[in-house]
């Protein structure tokens, strides 16, 4: 997806220092804005602080839909009718709303961490932006603690099915990957983990080694599993058949970390 998001751009922030980079840098890029998109021209601190702002902001709309997730299990509200909720309303939108098992990847983690110590360095407060780690940290160890509810503290003799390893669909990276925080916590438990995923099975090898089952195909990870994991919400993972599922699992178990299911058909 980063060729077709730098070709198609929804804007392009340019930090410049001189009248002269601003001309160049604006030719250069026209191109790729030709269907009126802007091209918004900045000094480069203000560039620098747009490109950490935007991640960390994106980041801290996963956190609270997070945090608002475990409101809605306590109190017995819906989450997903309430992310549509909040999100028709125009001055909020869609986007980055969908509760999950924490965010990862190269680029929110590292820019949340370098605008809060920026912030610090300054002496600007930087309480929102810890919060947000402090969160997101937590969630990545929300499937880890309700496999070992269900299945009890130790896993030895137990086989586990993930769906998923990146951090996100259509990647194979795995950097801050929530999948790995919940499989070295079955891991050190004794779990046998059998995984999944449609790209990053390779990246997972560097990450897991041989600790770690692979499945070329995903039912193939369920076979005498007590329980499946969904990380990643992968297309392939959408619309599953549910009978076959029943048929190799040894226990209809399925923590869906990502919200793919309607809890009636299940």
């Amino acid at each position: 997806a980063a060729i077709e998001d730098f070709m198609k751009p929804d804007r392009v922030v340019l930090g410049v220092d001189s009248e002269h980079a601003a001309r160049v840098l604006r030719d250069l890029y026209a191109p790729f804005v030709r269907t009126g998109h802007e091209i918004l021209i900045m000094d480069v601190p203000s560039a620098e602080i747009t490109q950490y702002a935007a991640n960390s902001m994106l980041a801290m709309r996963i956190s609270f839909m997070n945090s608002i997730a475990q409101l809605c299990e306590k109190a017995g509200a819906d989450v997903d009718s309430v992310r549509q909720g909040i999100g028709s309303d125009t001055r909020i939108g869609h986007s980055f709303l969908f509760p999950g098992a924490g965010y990862g990847g190269s680029c929110f983690p590292k820019d949340v961490q370098a605008l809060a110590r920026t912030m610090s360095e300054v002496g600007a407060d930087a309480s929102i932006l810890h919060a947000v780690e402090e969160v997101n940290h937590r969630q990545k160890r929300v499937l880890l603690e309700r496999i070992v509810e269900r299945l009890g503290e130790d896993l030895t003799g137990s086989t586990v099915a993930v769906w998923g390893l990146s951090f996100k669909p259509n990647t194979d990276d795995m950097r801050e990957a929530p999948s790995i925080v919940t499989i070295e916590g079955m891991l050190e438990r004794g779990a046998r983990v059998v995984a999944h995923d449609p790209v990053a099975i390779e990246e997972a090898r560097r990450v897991f080694g041989d600790r770690v089952e692979y499945a070329e195909v995903n039912y193939d990870a369920l076979r005498g599993a007590a329980a499946l994991v969904i990380h990643t919400e992968w297309h392939p993972y959408r619309r599953p058949d549910f009978g076959r599922m029943l048929e190799v699992m040894t226990r209809p178990l399925v923590l869906d970390g990502r919200n793919l299911y309607d809890p009636e058909q299940m």
